[in-house]
Order: structure tokens, then sequence, then C-alpha cells
């Protein structure tokens, strides 16, 4: 079948998939939040929550291996079908059984459920969409990605946080998102394949990209597992707290591009350390308001989530400057991979900092994090010279998601070819 010339019929076409999409990352949004403030009502430990929330992104990555082989066997649709009617499942069951043990395997199969969705609705997109317009698409589907994930803070509003409504709602929001799925007109893609990753030549091209990308996902993994916990700490009301979260993910989406376009005429490590510095710094100024007022907070986290989540799009950037671009797709996916990895551990880590010091103290985690990498980014500042300005590639606002998105990155559209070797951090393109 034939894509529309335009951009406008491209989108028209497949809105089925991006409001399924949208759907989906809504209730993804409202689980985290709801967990968090429901475990804080269960008087569960931090580090309790953090081993709750770090089970989702084992899944996550788990699943990035294993739902391949699913869509290969049964087909997208019926894939998602699957995947989404067990993973709406999975909230109702969290209202049943309130116990941390419990709650983490179905954490664990939500993560591995939802990496299968996003891997059916982004490979679909992918197939879809000519080349032309893959860039724009891209930016459509990362821009639907973060508006829903913050609508989906405000959900905690509805009915009683504190029994079965807030469950139900995701429930609801997972089968919802199966209708203009299942219901598509468009043809069903190519079968994925699960990624072929060496993280050994990731590390040979640009350790600093996979230091960013694990700083990320210690970042990113804990804020999403633990933000409510400490907003409700510091003494926000529910409505307190949908603000401060839905602030810190807007600010990602609307600072990302300045950040990032602005990298792209200097040097992408020098702009990655003052990010870390910046972060760092508004994150030790957050810790020392939560002290006295929460009223500065809601600006902070807007300031804050546009830094936060700049670093995993600049660290991506950066190895596609110093690689050929035929080798994005694998090196972006090794990099999906150390975020991945790094976010299950995040929550854990902020869990044990928060048990020993209080909620407030999940900044001075950030403030931490954010430290050490910009410790090690002004190593690495040393240790190789800058790429030519020349020679760069575009930035592109990145966010969650799996390996088949990585096709719609308008950076990897160039013809396949032999890549040439390079030093560490030093630029490998003709």
């Amino acid at each position: 079948m034939s894509a529309p010339s335009g951009m406008g019929p491209l989108l028209l076409r497949l809105s089925t998939l991006l409001s399924g999409v949208g759907l989906l990352v809504v209730g993804v949004g409202l689980l985290f939040s709801v967990l968090g403030l429901r475990a804080g009502v269960a008087q569960f430990s931090s580090v309790t929550l953090g081993l709750v929330t770090s089970a989702y992104f084992v899944g996550f990555v788990v699943g990035t291996y294993l739902c391949p082989a699913v869509i290969r066997r049964v087909g997208h649709i019926r894939a998602f079908a699957a995947m989404a009617s067990l993973a709406s499942t999975m909230p109702i069951l969290h209202a049943l059984w309130v116990d941390p043990w419990f709650w983490g395997v179905l954490r664990l199969v939500t993560g591995m459920c939802l990496v299968g969705l996003y891997i059916v609705v982004e490979s679909w997109l992918n197939a879809l969409a000519p080349s032309e317009h893959r860039g724009k698409l891209f930016a459509v589907y990362m821009s639907v990605n973060f508006v829903a994930l913050a609508l989906g803070q405000w959900l905690i509003l509805v009915g009683d946080r504190l029994g079965f409504v807030p469950f139900a709602l995701v429930s609801v929001m997972f089968s919802f998102a199966l209708l203009p799925i299942t219901l598509t007109p468009v043809d069903e893609p190519e079968p994925v394949q699960a990624p072929r990753l060496s993280l050994r030549k990731l590390y040979e091209a640009s350790p600093m990209g996979m230091a960013a990308a694990l700083a990320s996902g210690l970042i990113t993994g804990a804020f999403y597992g633990m933000g409510a916990l400490f907003a409700k700490g510091v003494g926000f009301s529910d409505a307190g707290v949908a603000s401060f979260l839905a602030a810190a993910i807007l600010g990602g989406a609307l600072f990302q591009w300045p950040v990032g376009h602005y990298s792209d005429s200097h040097d992408r490590r020098l702009v990655l350390a003052w990010v870390c510095v910046l972060g760092a710094g508004v994150s030790a100024a957050a810790y020392v308001l939560s002290q006295f007022s929460d009223g500065a907070l809601i600006p902070l986290a807007l300031l804050f989530g546009g830094l936060m989540f700049a670093i995993y799009g600049l660290a991506v950037a950066h190895v596609n400057d110093v690689i050929d671009s035929t080798q994005l797709v694998e090196f972006a996916g090794g990099l999906l991979l150390i975020h991945g990895v790094g976010a299950a551990i995040g929550p854990t880590l902020a869990g044990v900092v928060m048990d020993q010091f209080g909620p407030a103290s999940l900044m001075l985690y950030f403030a931490a994090v954010l430290g050490v990498l910009a410790l090690y980014t002004l190593h690495r500042l040393r240790a190789a010279a800058a790429v030519p300005s020349e020679e760069k590639s575009s930035f592109v606002v990145m966010g969650g998601g799996s390996q088949a998105v990585l096709h719609m990155d308008p950076r990897s559209l160039s013809e396949p070819g032999a890549a040439a070797d390079a030093p560490s951090d030093e630029p490998s393109k003709p």
C-alpha cells in the first residue's frame, strides 16, 4: 500500500496508532504516581518501593529480547492485543493485594508487556512512514509521549487515591489503547528482530556516551519511581504531587530542543558538563527549599526536567558524532539498553538514600549522580579532541521506548556502509 505524499495525510492515516500509544502512556504515567502514593500509605520503606520500581525496568530490559519472538510468531495485532490484555490486568491485581513481593512480580510482568507494546507501535510507525517524513513523525511521536505522560499525573486527582479507582483508571487506559490499534486499517509491518548489540564496541567508540546513558537511566528511573513519594514527603497535596511531576515531564519536552540545538554548534561534552552542573545545582537548591517551603519546587521541577531529560539525547547525539552514521541504530540500541540498566538500578539506590536521610534526599541523590557525570565529562574533555562542527549530526529529541523507534530517527536514514574504526570519543566520520 503506497504511503500518502504529505505529512498531514500521513498523520491522519497513523492517528489510530498515535492515539493508542497516547492512551497507553497516560496509563503508564498514572501507574507510577499511584504506586508511589499507595506505597507510602501502606508504609513501604523507600528501599522496598525502589526495588518494586526496579522490577519494572528489569522487565522492560528483558522484554526487549523476549517480545520480538512473540511478535514474529503471532503477528503485530495479536501480540499487541495479548500483551495489552495482560498489562491491563496488572493494575487491578495491585489494588487487590498490597504486598511488596507481589507488586514486584506484577511490575516485572508489566515492564515486559509494555516494551512489547512499544515495539509493536514503533515498528509499525517506522514501516509506514516514508523516509522524507520519518524525522517529523519521530518528533510527533515523542511529543505524544511527553504530553501523555504529563497528563497521566493529573489523573491521580480522580477518585480516591487510596482506593481502587486510580488502579481501575490505569486498567481502563490500557484496555482503551487496544481499540485504535487492533482496529487500525493499516498494513502490518515485517516481523521485528531482537537487538544484537555489542556493548564492547559501544564502549570503544564512546565511553562518554555510555556513561551519560547510564546516568540518565539512574536519574529518570528514580524520578519515575520515587518522585511521587518525594513530593508527598515534602508536604505536597495530591494536586501538588501531580503538578510537580507534570512540570518536570513538560520541562523535558520544552527544553530538550534548545539545549540540543545549542550543542550542535558547541562541544557536546562541554554542554553536557554544564547541564550536569546546573542540574546538580537545581537539585541541591530543591533539597534546601524543601526544608522550608514547597512553593518554589514546581518551577524548579520545570527546569530540572529540562536538564534531566536532555542528558540521554545528548548522549545519543554525541555517539552519532563519533561513529559512522550507518551504525546509529546499533549503537543507539546499546545506549537504550544501558539506559534501561541504569533505570533498573536507580530506584533502589535512591530508595536507600531516602531511607537513610528522608524523602527530600532524593534531590541529593540526583545531585550526586549529576555531579559524578559532570566530573567524568570534564575528564573526557581532556582525553579527546572535540568533533568539528561541520562533521556533527543534528540533535534529535529523545525519550523512552524500544529499539524499533530508533529507525525513525532522521539521522539513521543513511545507506548502509562500512564504518571506520576510531579511537574512543574521537570522530570517525569521513
